[in-house]
């Protein structure tokens, strides 16, 4: 935004680390970084080197957009980089498709959307800016607000597909906490590049900065500036201007840069004042108001201030003090009631143009010293609209209007209603603790006993603001206490709320049948009061709670019951139906019905996107994960966790997080090619942020970790990782799911030799599987029972049971688990003397099932076993040719059903010596029956090359 004004020394080893890393931009080299950290002090010269990058990179022919957060204005969403994308070509923006979702980012405009849908869009727009290569400066951000941190997370973990460098300036003991992680992760997977500014040396400071000074005047300066280019340049003009070097040796920053007011005007004071409270928002036509200048004493001023190098003048007409630190000092030290006067004229100022809400409340903010209605107004405005995509701002504006609410009882329903609002922007933005802390002030209120509903709305946010914390015994108690209140008692409407609530901590740690018969009541209450919604409700949570526990019939029933209701009832804006439909498709999920489970799915995700449910977006994206990894699509199950990872990072709930990444875990095991660690990395992270609980999400992790460790050769650990999960007797294990889940024991059992412990785990596989009646869970236990016979080396009966596995899974749309089969069973099948074609025809299906679906797994599996299989399926044939004439005239007569006298009489030969061929032609061909060799010669023709 600043045109430099003295030359730039002492910094040629970062130019030149920065020209290379502008070359791989240019070049698009492989494995370079997508974001630049530039960390140092205050003054130590970030922005100056910052500066000659964007200069240097407009010479390499790469586009620039430049931003900058600003100390008082933390709380503006996304404004470091609305200010970069101001510079942005329009027709660029008019180019992208999804122009209107990033609205929020680009100008500040109002946009009902998810903010991790936003993410994704801005991402997407900086793809499509980089038709050439793009960099994207990013300064002083230690000041910038949540919204941006967390959009800038989403780019470090997730970097831009094409040519685009992030460059982020920022002083490191200033950084957030979130920043400093974000970056320090980013700089642990290469994504990041970190540069650090230290002190200048004493020779570049002396002879290059102070050349017309004596030495000895120079080194005094140099020593009192501690090599800091700001200090040493303040402290060089007010040595030129008169001051001694003894005195400026001991003076601080502040007080040389505050001398530097002392010859101006009152005119010109109170501009630069304006100028400081008013930040990057300072425009001519923004100061004329605030000020009261006349536009010519306005234009007369700005001129000498800007020749004074105090202003200087950006990007679009933008005025800004020459450096953040005098800016700092002139706003401290101007008068805080002319301060909050400018900033009342700002907000009037912007409310009359139409400026966008987040900078009218930033003024309002700024402005309130007392109860202000019409700045309130602003405030509640502003964070309504920011909720979906700037929770954190919105809970801060919320706070400040009720810091200023009067606490009288006119204003006490209000009072409520913003209590609540806040609590639920704190709990988006990941501050559940905070919202659930605020949420029990608001059931500490009288209540209100006109009939608003908000004690009960708010006991149901703090419950499950406590279930994301992982403390459900206090979500149990909370909502068990409110459903027995008698004074006042809940209303039948607020039973219904109250109890799918209760029903919905199942089976994340309560079990279900502790709450099935509040479940029943929930139901028999919504029923009474018509209320179509909480009826399906009331059915989901039935549904899932009935599925979870293996009780097949009853689930059945429930999800039949809540698909048919739910199928009826329009979207509009019902907001009640998503959790409705989060059960729903989980339940027909578990009972092997992907493409309903799918199709509910879908239409959750559209309803809380729309009325920002965003809390259950992770389920159900999740919920499409699990199926598309079922189905075999791994490429979108990727996708999908990956997405509900962002989420789940946002919210800030370690319960939900351990879940989302067992489940991005799974959807990696099946995708990626044998060896890549990235599965079991994050099955581990998966674990660490379940740590010691023993939940339905707890235990999920720990099985995939399982399963992570088995599928990287290390079954001992698969083992233990199971029994783990399960604990005694296995009870903790999903028993909808447990025959899966018993498999990775079988399997780990028998790799390690121990037949006996893996026959038990096997019998109670298929007992479980046949209890359960679903075909995906009964294709394992067959599965496990093959394991069992391959160990006792019965090849045959474990190619039946394999193949078997494969039909059963086919059965319900389970595509990766008929490809495991198959791939299983190929090998086997072709070293039978009697299958070597159908050996070929399940490597070929499995094959093509797994390349289509994307798994590296299964492909890498197709890899091992291919050779194996083309070798026993092919070996007979080729064998074919090693056979004399006489023992291929004989083989051929076998074929056709000819015995043994039967040929001899043909060929005039003995029966021994006919019986002497047969047994030559047996071991040539490597087959044992006359029925194997009939099979054999009647195929014999070559089909295609296996390997195709």
């Amino acid at each position: 935004m600043t045109t430099e004004r003295t030359p730039l020394v002492g910094r040629e080893a970062e130019l030149g680390r920065l020209d290379r890393l502008l070359a791989d931009l240019v070049g698009d080299a492989p494995g370079r970084p997508a974001v630049l950290d530039v960390g140092g002090e205050a003054g130590i010269g970030k922005s100056r080197l910052v500066h000659e990058l964007c200069l240097a990179a407009t010479r390499r022919g790469a586009a620039v957009l430049r931003g900058r957060a600003t100390e008082y204005e933390r709380h503006i969403p996304f404004q470091p980089f609305t200010d970069a994308f101001s510079d942005l070509d329009p027709q660029i923006v008019k180019s992208f498709p999804a122009a209107s979702e990033v609205a929020p980012v680009l100008s500040g405009a109002p946009r009902r959307t998810d903010r991790f849908r936003l993410h994704r869009a801005t991402a997407a727009l900086l793809a499509h800016a980089a038709a050439s290569p793009l960099v994207v400066v990013l300064d002083d951000m230690h000041w910038a607000d949540a919204a941006s941190l967390e959009l800038l997370d989403h780019l470090v973990r997730h970097p831009v597909r094409a040519r685009v460098l992030l460059v982020l300036a920022r002083r490191d003991r200033q950084s957030p906490a979130p920043l400093a992680a974000t970056l320090t992760r980013g700089t642990e997977t290469g994504t990041v590049r970190r540069t650090v500014l230290g002190p200048l040396g004493e020779r570049d400071c002396v002879e290059l900065l102070t050349p017309d000074l004596a030495r000895d005047e120079a080194v005094r300066l140099f020593t009192a500036s501690e090599g800091n280019p700001l200090y040493l340049l303040t402290l060089l003009q007010a040595h030129r201007e008169g001051a001694s070097v003894s005195r400026l040796s001991t003076t601080g920053l502040g007080a040389l840069l505050l001398d530097e007011l002392t010859p101006l005007t009152p005119s010109q004071g109170r501009l630069v004042e304006a100028v400081a409270a008013l930040g990057d928002h300072a425009t001519p036509a923004l100061l004329g108001p605030v000020t009261g200048h006349e536009p010519g004493r306005l234009a007369e001023d700005l001129a000498v201030l800007t020749r004074r190098d105090l202003l200087r003048t950006g990007t679009h007409g933008r005025i800004a003090l020459r450096h953040p630190v005098l800016r700092s000092l002139v706003r401290d030290g101007t008068d805080p009631w002319l301060r909050t006067e400018t900033h009342r004229l700002a907000a009037a100022e912007l409310a009359r143009v139409g400026a966008p809400l987040a900078e009218q409340a930033h003024h309002a903010e700024q402005s309130l010293s007392g109860w202000d209605p019409q700045a309130a107004a602003v405030l509640t405005e502003a964070a309504e609209q920011a909720a979906h995509t700037a929770p954190a701002s919105s809970a801060h504006w919320l706070e400040v209007v009720l810091r200023h609410l009067p606490h009288t009882t006119e204003h006490a329903s209000r009072r409520r209603e913003l209590m609540l609002r806040r609590a639920r922007a704190l709990g988006a933005g990941g501050r559940l603790r905070e919202s659930r802390d605020l949420l029990h002030q608001v059931l500490a209120l009288p209540d209100p006993r006109d009939g608003t509903g908000s004690r009960a709305s708010a006991v149901v946010l703090c419950a499950v603001m406590e279930r994301h914390l992982g403390r459900y015994s206090e979500a149990v108690a909370l909502l068990r206490r409110e459903l027995h209140r008698t004074d006042p008692a809940p209303s039948p409407a607020d039973q219904v709320a109250l109890g799918l609530e209760l029903g919905s901590l199942a089976p994340h740690d309560t079990s279900y049948p502790a709450v099935r018969s509040d479940v029943a009541h929930t139901l028999e209450v919504a029923g009474s009061l018509g209320d179509e919604t909480g009826v399906a409700g009331a059915l989901a949570v039935a549904a899932l709670g009935e599925a979870y526990e293996g009780e097949t019939a009853a689930a059945d029933d429930f999800t039949r019951r809540a698909a048919a209701l739910v199928d009826s009832l329009p979207d509009g804006d019902l907001t009640g139906l998503c959790e409705p439909l989060v059960r729903l498709g989980w339940a027909e999920a578990f009972l092997e019905r992907y493409a309903d489970a799918e199709r509910h799915a879908d239409r959750g995700l559209a309803i809380a996107r729309r009325t920002g449910q965003l809390y259950l977006l992770p389920h159900l994206l999740l919920c499409k994960t699990h199926v598309r990894i079922q189905t075999c699509r791994l490429a979108s199950a990727v996708e999908l966790s990956d997405e509900a990872e962002d989420i789940a990072r946002g919210i800030g709930s370690d319960e939900l997080l351990a879940f989302v990444l067992a489940t991005r875990a799974h959807a990696l095991v099946d995708a990626c090619p044998p060896g890549d660690p990235r599965p079991l990395a994050i099955a581990e992270e998966a674990v660490a942020a379940a740590g010691l609980g023993v939940n339905w999400w707890a235990s999920i992790a720990w099985c995939v970790l399982g399963y992570a460790a088995l599928t990287a050769g290390d079954p001992a650990r698969a083992r233990d990782a199971l029994l783990r999960a399960g604990g005694p007797g296995l009870r903790r294990m999903q028993p909808s799911m447990r025959p899966l889940f018993l498999e990775v024991l079988v399997t780990a059992a028998v790799t390690t030799g121990d037949l006996d412990t893996a026959k038990e785990w096997a019998e109670r596989a298929h007992e479980e599987a046949e209890r359960l009646d679903l075909p995906v869970q009964r294709a394992s236990a067959m599965r496990s029972a093959a394991h069992i016979r391959l160990g006792l080396g019965d090849d045959r009966a474990a190619a039946d049971l394999f193949v078997a596995a494969a039909e059963e899974s086919a059965r319900s749309g389970g595509a990766f688990w008929e490809a495991y089969s198959l791939l299983l069973s190929a090998p086997l099948l072709a070293a039978d003397p009697d299958g070597p074609r159908r050996g070929r025809a399940a490597w070929h299906r499995g094959q093509r099932l797994a390349a289509a679906g994307g798994s590296g797994m299964l492909a890498g599996l197709a890899e091992v076993v291919g050779p194996a299989v083309a070798e026993a399926a092919d070996g007979p044939v080729r064998r074919l040719a090693e056979l004399t004439a006489r023992e291929r005239e004989i083989a051929d007569l076998v074929a056709d059903g000819l015995t043994s006298p039967a040929i001899a009489d043909r060929l005039c030969l003995s029966r021994r010596t006919v019986e002497t061929h047969i047994s030559r032609v047996y071991r040539k061909t490597g087959v044992s029956s006359r029925a194997a060799l009939a099979g054999l010669m009647a195929g014999r023709t070559p089909g295609p090359s296996f390997s195709g």
